[in-house]
């Protein structure tokens, strides 16, 4: 039920399906490409998550906002959304970390939303027809609405990491609180060991403190940065992170990535950080259908153990791309898309889900620590 006093709002998708609800939020209109996330708890990660830069994101959890926003569950310095879709929203947050309201916060930061629609039957439509531009708008018709949203740019072939990527190096060293660690590896208190460099495609805060919480100085640099420029920093190891778009637009950081390959450097990437070590090495990138995004993803291999992910991509790499040199480590088991990739000869891994988590599972935490034994076994060499 709408609450007294909001306004009207619509959502248009580009085949022209039209929902009408009532906004939350920043009054106006927005467009860009409509997903869904299906995971039940984490929504302040989600709207921070640089990696969602350019979408409109559709909750499928039916009531948003129970909690309200605090400082501790922030993944960047602002949202990255561009729109925020929900069946139901809650204006009374009741939980002893908030300091904000969800409608608050989107209004703060000029972010639109739409609450009061049929979730369930948008992502329905999203799985049958796949991923495509919307629009929320307070302002505009329908018709008016379907016009703009028909003329924005798709996914594909958008270089979005560089809008998100940080514009100046900054070194980074706090680590997972000991309050909040669940891994007998890692704690606050671990001196840092190792220099990582982190090219920054759109990083998530938690891959930054797992990697401290492992013993890492972590100095992460603008994707934009020469390989040069990154082996003066003297790591002993490269971190390639998540970020939004289409991977294959992002041109200078694969070649950097490529470049970077013959220094000999463990490397670790997670999400786009995967698809674009994916690209140095050769292989070629596909959008999916609607994409993956939420916190019970299977993935694993045959007869090996089982991880639940979380995930939030919508391209993969083709695994009929790779060649003799690259080992598939895991896979979707929902949908067998490329998961994980190593190198057979070089110390260089990857995987497409989100091992930092935040939110979701810790099953696939020990990956960091793989990395600093890759840093070790290299430095022992």
């Amino acid at each position: 039920m709408p609450i007294t006093g909001d306004r009207r709002a619509i959502l248009v998708l580009a085949d022209g399906t039209t929902f009408e609800g009532w906004s939350f939020g920043a009054e106006g209109t927005t467009i860009g490409e409509v997903v869904f996330n299906t995971g039940m708890t984490g929504y302040q990660e989600v709207l921070t998550d640089p990696s969602y830069c350019g979408q409109l994101v559709t909750f499928t959890y039916p009531e948003l906002g129970n909690v309200g926003v605090n400082d501790d569950d922030e993944e960047a310095a602002r949202p990255f959304v561009i729109g925020a879709i929900a069946r139901n929203i809650s204006r009374r947050p009741s939980n002893w970390r908030s300091t904000q309201s969800l409608t608050d916060y989107l209004i703060k930061y000029g972010i639109p939303g739409i609450y009061g629609i049929d979730t369930r039957a948008l992502t329905r439509k999203l799985r049958s027809v796949g991923s495509m531009n919307g629009g929320i708008s307070t302002e505009l018709s329908a018709d008016e609405l379907l016009a703009q949203v028909q003329s924005a740019p798709s996914m594909t072939g958008q270089n979005l990491a560089a809008q998100v990527s940080t514009s100046e190096a900054y070194e980074w060293t706090e680590a997972t609180p000991d309050e909040w660690e669940f891994s007998p590896s890692a704690k606050a208190s671990t001196p840092a060991k190792y220099t990582i460099v982190a090219i920054d495609f759109g990083v998530k805060r938690n891959i930054l403190r797992r990697l401290a919480s492992y013993g890492c100085r972590v100095i992460v640099v603008p994707l934009s940065t020469s390989p040069e420029d990154i082996l003066k920093h003297n790591p002993d190891g490269i971190f390639l992170s998540n970020g939004p778009g289409d991977p294959a637009a992002v041109t200078e950081g694969v070649a950097t990535v490529r470049a970077l390959l013959d220094a000999g450097k463990p490397m670790f990437g997670i999400c786009m950080g995967h698809q674009i070590l994916g690209q140095a090495i050769g292989a070629e990138t596909f959008k999916l259908k609607f994409g993956h995004r939420g916190l019970n993803q299977p993935c694993g291999m045959e007869q090996k153990q089982v991880e639940i992910t979380s995930q939030n991509h919508g391209f993969a790499i083709d695994a009929d791309s790779l060649d003799a040199q690259i080992e598939v480590t895991h896979l979707n088991l929902n949908d067998r898309t490329v998961a994980g990739l190593r190198h057979k000869t070089l110390p260089v891994f990857s995987v497409q889900y989100h091992p930092e988590a935040s939110p979701g599972p810790h099953d696939a935490d020990y990956l960091f620590e793989e990395f600093v034994k890759a840093i070790e076994a290299a430095k022992a060499a």
